[in-house]
């Protein structure tokens, strides 16, 4: 069933990273800087896709849920997962998945 507005993919991942972090609306909101009586409805409207924020405000979003600004666009619920647990490795831990994944790259392209 779709609705006026239905939820963007922007607001679908927000809403399910708010609610994995347990935080309602109006806190995530001001968390971030926005006005504690209009936070919950701002929130409300980025997560149905009546708006989408500004990159800054996605930025901020990410940071205070604790995952990187990317995962809130992509397309594609795998790459959206691997982008989660990308944001959870350690940096020293980066370079060498970085390296399994072009390697596996590379023997796939020289076959």
């Amino acid at each position: 069933m779709t609705t006026k507005h239905s939820a963007s993919l922007f607001g679908r991942r927000l809403r399910d990273a708010r609610r994995q972090a347990d935080i309602p609306q109006d806190r995530l909101g001001i968390q971030i800087g926005l006005d504690e009586h209009t936070a919950s409805a701002r929130m409300s409207r980025y997560e149905t896709g009546v708006h989408e924020p500004a990159f800054e405000i996605a930025v901020k979003l990410a940071k205070a849920l604790h995952l990187p600004a990317a995962y809130f666009y992509c397309e594609d619920d795998d790459l959206a997962d691997l982008v989660l647990a990308w944001g959870r490795l350690p940096k020293s831990e980066r370079k060498h998945v970085k390296t399994l994944i072009e390697t596996k790259l590379a023997g796939k392209l020289g076959k």
